[in-house]
């Protein structure tokens, strides 16, 4: 009785047919882009290329959407070599393994309407070093970012707080917080706003604004890499500790931001030329490189990477660059992130 219980569980399952003879068994979770998601207890989820599929069998009926755009909610089957049967309540479609644009479980939303939804994405990291030695030092940093990303734009907000002493002497202290807002018009070509405002104590930046505005293009735009350039027009506000006179000038904007994704790893390398026209030997250059691998697979990730922040025009006693090293602990969930 347990071993006919068992080869009739077995039979409940979904079967992938390929070209070269293999068969595979399991429960598959969609159809879509041409590609075949198949669940299995024995090696995960597998993507399979619909073009080398000869047979499909379902145990249990699927929404399907056929190629010339309509649909039937049914269970497959296998009629011949690459044709199969889809069994609806009171009606049956049979056509070839090809001729199946979408699968997906019934009840549930298109896979079309899904990838064209905006989905949210949740980032909170913070750091906190020290040093003992041949100098004493200690940092921490605290950071949170929001991303809400569809298939033509991509909506951000973020902040950033980060303070480091060094020998007992304040070596940094900032925060800054900022919108991004980007929109494709074509399938490389984007225009974009952007603001952030914050402070910058040890540059005795009481407030500052940089506002821009202009247009992207992605030099590279693949699933795992991206090289996307900007470049526009800003507005630059700085307004600094008695005596020096505050900075309100228009300007450029010019950004480069690069990602290549390896497995379940990142890196990510962002810079930014904001000089202003009042004076153009007066400018700011931000830079943050940074690797992120996954801890475990949990939401945690461990970043590592370090940050510029050059400006040309410091006050007196400062350095124009300002360096930081961090090895930074980041919680990410939200629908985006997977």
């Amino acid at each position: 009785m347990c071993a006919a219980l068992f080869v009739a569980a077995r039979l409940r399952a979904d079967v992938v047919e390929i070209n070269n003879g293999t068969r595979l068994v399991g429960k598959i979770a969609k159809i879509h882009g041409g590609v075949i998601t198949l669940e299995t207890d024995y090696a995960g989820e597998l993507s399979i290329k619909q073009i080398l599929v000869t047979r499909i069998t379902t145990d249990h009926a699927v929404a399907v959407r056929f190629a010339d755009g309509t649909g039937l909610i049914g269970t497959i089957s296998a009629l011949s070599a690459d044709k199969v049967r889809v069994t609806g309540a009171n009606s049956s479609v049979d056509l070839p393994v090809g001729n199946i644009a979408a699968t997906w479980s019934a009840g549930e939303d298109d896979p079309d309407v899904v990838a064209l939804r905006r989905k949210w994405s949740y980032e909170a990291n913070a750091d906190i070093g020290g040093e003992n030695g041949t100098q004493r030092q200690f940092s921490t940093a605290l950071g949170y970012r929001a991303k809400l990303v569809g298939p033509l734009d991509t909506f951000q907000y973020y902040a950033n707080y980060a303070r480091q002493e060094t020998n007992s002497q304040v070596s940094a202290d900032q925060f800054k917080a900022g919108v991004d807002y980007s929109d494709l018009f074509t399938a490389t070509t984007s225009w974009y706003v952007r603001d952030e405002a914050g402070f910058d104590r040890v540059n005795d930046i009481t407030f500052y604004d940089v506002a821009a505005s202009g247009l992207g293009y992605d030099f590279i735009k693949v699933k795992d890499e991206a090289l996307t350039g900007r470049a526009g027009l800003s507005y630059r506000y700085d307004q600094y500790t008695e005596p020096t006179p505050a900075l309100s000038s228009l300007g450029a904007d010019f950004e480069l931001e690069y990602m290549l994704k390896v497995k379940n790893s990142q890196f990510t390398d962002k810079i930014t030329f904001v000089p202003a026209f009042q004076d153009l030997g007066n400018y700011i250059v931000t830079h943050e490189a940074a690797f992120t691998v996954p801890i475990d697979k949990s939401l945690w990730k461990l970043s590592m990477g370090v940050t510029n922040n050059y400006n040309s025009r410091p006050v007196s006693g400062v350095d124009k660059l300002d360096t930081l090293y961090f090895t930074r602990l980041v919680l990410s969930w939200g629908e985006g992130t997977k």
